[in-house]
């Protein structure tokens, strides 16, 4: 999930440069999907390769139930994340999902790292 949500967005950040002819940067307009877009991917880029790792090996070494839940927790947040950044008009405020998605990716990724020390 976290790579379709990672390649999905790479691909509609190239479609919305397609359409709106510009081929770097954006504008610096929290409202601009593109915008919304290009912060959504750089995002997910800086969170999914990790916990891809992480659900990796944890997952390699007969997972709990409660590691099994904390993976699928954080992919949860971070899909929330996204649809808090694209979804609403602007960037400019808080939202809800924003706000639930980056909280459940830092407590579900801080808790993973976690078990990696047991």
């Amino acid at each position: 999930m976290l790579g379709l949500l990672l390649f999905s967005l790479g691909l509609s950040v190239s479609m919305m440069r397609f359409r709106e002819r510009t081929t770097a940067g954006c504008a610096d307009d929290p409202a601009n999907l593109l915008h919304k877009l290009v912060r959504a991917h750089g995002n997910t880029a800086e969170y999914a390769p990790f916990l891809a790792v992480l659900f990796l090996f944890l997952g390699a070494r007969s997972p709990s139930t409660v590691t099994v839940s904390l993976m699928i927790i954080a992919t949860v947040c971070r899909c929330l994340l996204v649809a808090g950044l694209v979804a609403f008009p602007t960037m400019a405020k808080p939202n809800p999902l924003r706000f639930v998605g980056a909280i459940g990716t830092y407590g579900a990724g801080i808790a993973l790292c976690l078990a990696l020390m047991r």
